[in-house]
C-alpha cells in the first residue's frame, strides 16, 4: 500500500506510540524522515533512532523519551504543510511554538532545521511539523 504523505504517517505513529507509552516505534525509512529525526533528537524530543536495513527501503527504529513519571516528551506533533497545500514562511514570519516551548521543523535550502536555527541563518522555508 502506498502512502500519500509519509511525513504525516510518521508523525501519527510517533503521536500514537508516545501516548500509548511505547518505548520504541518502527517507521519506513527515507532521507527526509531521517533528517527530521535528527532534529528531534538534537532538540531532546526523542531518545535516539537507528536505521535498520532490510531487502527493501529499510526501517527507522525510534526510541521515545519519557519523564520519570512516564509522561512523553512528545505531547503534540502536527503536520503543517501537506502535499495538497504547501505552507511556506519567510524568516520574519516564523513564530515560536507554544511561546518557545515547542519547535517547528522547517525544510530550508540548507536542509531540515528548527525554527530557531532557520531564524539564526536568515532562512525561511516549508513548515513540515510543529512539535511540542
Amino acid at each position: 500500500m502506498s502512502v500519500s504523505d509519509p511525513i504525516a504517517d510518521m508523525a501519527t505513529q510517533l503521536r500514537n506510540a508516545s501516548s500509548a507509552g511505547k518505548e520504541k516505534v518502527d517507521v519506513k525509512a527515507s532521507n527526509i524522515k531521517e533528517a527530521i529525526l535528527k532534529v528531534l533528537k538534537e532538540e531532546s524530543f526523542i531518545e535516539n533512532y537507528k536505521k535498520m536495513s532490510d531487502d527493501k527501503q529499510g526501517t527507522l527504529r525510534i526510541y521515545l523519551k519519557f519523564n520519570d513519571d512516564k509522561t512523553p516528551y512528545i505531547r503534540n506533533i502536527k503536520r503543517i504543510s501537506k502535499p495538497g497545500l504547501r505552507i511556506y514562511k519567510g524568516k520574519d514570519e516564523l513564530l515560536p511554538v507554544l511561546g518557545g516551548l515547542g519547535i517547528s521543523v522547517i525544510s530550508t535550502s540548507s536542509g531540515i532545521l528548527t525554527d530557531k536555527e532557520a531564524k539564526e541563518k536568515n532562512l525561511g522555508g516549508e513548515i513540515l511539523l510543529e512539535v511540542s
